[in-house]
């Protein structure tokens, strides 16, 4: 990856003052270690009148799928190659922007104790960056970089110049101009490389916000892209995207009225205020789940689908179950489920309590067979309709669990759900939504074949006219005791196969 910045002086003011700003001395090359590789910094040309100082980061393929454990583009893992043939190495994207946010992390923040009156004066720059992903094209570059004031150029790339026909690729050499101080242009370009790449080499977690504030400081809170900048560069995590939307609107606010953030943050006396907040419906989900295996007296249970944990972690918390297994055919997700539970700094006996372990319930497994319970949160609807009866069969025929939990979205509720377009799905995986009647039919079926009987309940607020945002489904095997009927070569003492990520 490959970035420049130019500017132009004169013998009063020379451009080499350049490097007082970015802290890096004209006549020297630097070289600087990176979680993923090595930064270069040069100056190809360095005199009174132009001076451009480069950063060149060289990105180390294996140190990154080390670190990175299958994150972000290209590093799925299940396409080996792709960990380390991708366009990572030449393509500006966020590794570019921690770079810059390490090796220049002074310019960024304004610092300059040898020369500070050099930091607030705004001086004339030309960045060019040869490679820089733009999922959106030339015409976002420009929609996000022409409102802070700098002239684009955003040059398509062509797929193959010797194939001219095959059109352009989705990458283009970007160039901006204009006069701004450096450390407002690192900060921009901070933010807004990953934006346009829109993707993150790693997991994007509660502190980015704070990241973000910080660096589009001054410009973002009145950027005409903000929402899809602050969506972007916190990965559609939405709960982040909503934080750091709240904080920017206080802090346009605060501005308009000329008072610090502080004063209106603090206009509502929190230990008086009384009001019930509303409980996000993830978490309205997993209590009522809690609800039916405490009632079972579940002790061993299985999360099938168990995705990055978090029903696991609710688990961990009740010393009534004393097995855990969260099972998922994505390793991407067990490894952030093992980050998000911190099973390496669990004690010895709080760790064999949980397993995490690979798996597709399009098949049967031995290993899932003998325990209490089981649940399926949110998972049918991920599932192809053709291959339901083979996930039927897994669960409910060949693991056989005394009780069975599912719940999955009630379609006639998404009208109560202003952001979600008429016709659309909650979500871009759903194979499907069922109305009430038809995850009851389905559920009904289920049971008649396997010997189990069902009750149904709502979970969130249950609307008159549309019913509840989820539906819940309780299977219980009909005709045996409560310990269950077969326990035999069930859990940990039973065969193992495939990938498990030990606890």
């Amino acid at each position: 990856m490959f970035l420049t910045i130019t500017t132009t002086g004169s013998t009063d003011r020379p451009a080499t003052d350049l490097g007082f700003l970015l802290h890096k001395h004209p006549d020297k090359s630097q070289q600087f270690s990176t979680a993923h590789g090595t930064a270069h910094v040069f100056y190809p040309e360095a005199d009174a009148e132009r001076c451009t100082a480069a950063l060149l980061l060289e990105v180390d393929p294996i140190a990154l799928v080390r670190r990175s454990r299958g994150k972000g583009r290209g590093g799925a893992p299940d396409s080996a190659l792709g960990q380390y043939v991708n366009d990572r190495p030449y393509a500006a994207s966020s590794l570019l922007a921690v770079a810059l946010r390490s090796v220049l992390a002074s310019a960024m923040k304004g610092q300059c104790a040898a020369r500070p009156e050099l930091v607030g004066r705004a001086i004339p720059l030309r960045i060019e960056v040869p490679v820089l992903p733009a999922r959106g094209g030339a015409e976002l570059v420009r929609a996000l970089f022409e409102p802070l004031g700098w002239a684009v150029l955003a040059e398509p790339v062509p797929l193959d110049e010797t194939f001219p026909e095959w059109g352009d690729s989705r990458y283009v050499r970007l160039v901006l101009e204009g006069e701004r101080t450096l450390a407002e242009a690192l900060r921009h370009l901070y933010v807004l490389l990953p934006v346009l790449d829109d993707a993150k080499h790693y997991w994007v977690a509660s502190d980015e916000v704070d990241k973000l504030l910080r660096a589009g400081e001054g410009w973002l809170e009145d950027h005409p892209e903000q929402r899809l900048i602050v969506g972007r560069y916190l990965a559609r995590r939405w709960a982040l995207t909503r934080r750091a939307m709240e904080r920017l609107e206080l802090e346009r606010l605060a501005e308009s009225d000329d008072v610090a953030a502080e004063e209106l943050d603090n206009a509502v006396d929190e230990e008086a205020d009384t009001e019930d907040k509303p409980v996000p419906l993830a978490v309205q989900r997993r209590e009522a789940i809690l609800a039916v295996l405490r009632a079972e007296r579940a002790t061993r249970v299985l999360d099938l689908g168990c995705g990055q944990g978090q029903l696991v972690g609710a688990l961990l918390k009740e010393g009534q179950f004393t097995e855990i297994v969260g099972v998922d055919v994505s390793m991407r997700a067990l490894h952030e489920a093992r980050r998000r539970l911190r099973l390496d700094r669990m004690s010895e006996r709080q760790s064999e309590r949980v397993r995490l372990v690979q798996g597709s319930l399009a098949y049967t497994d031995s290993r899932l067979k003998g325990y209490d319970a089981a649940v399926l949160s949110e998972v049918v609807e991920h599932v192809d309709p053709a291959r339901l009866p083979a996930l039927e069969y897994a669960v409910f025929g060949a693991a056989r669990p005394r009780t069975v939990v599912v719940t999955t979205p009630n379609v006639e509720y998404n009208v109560r759900w202003e952001s979600l377009p008429a016709g659309h799905v909650r979500h871009a995986d759903h194979r499907f939504e069922w109305t009430r009647e038809e995850f009851r039919q389905w559920a009904r079926k289920v049971a008649e074949r396997h010997g189990y009987g069902v009750t149904f309940g709502p979970v969130g607020p249950d609307d008159p006219e549309v019913g509840p945002p989820t539906q819940l489904a309780h299977f219980r095997v009909q005709g045996e005791d409560s310990k269950g009927a077969d326990r035999g070569g069930a859990g940990r003492g039973g065969p193992v196969t495939g990938k498990e990520v030990a606890a």
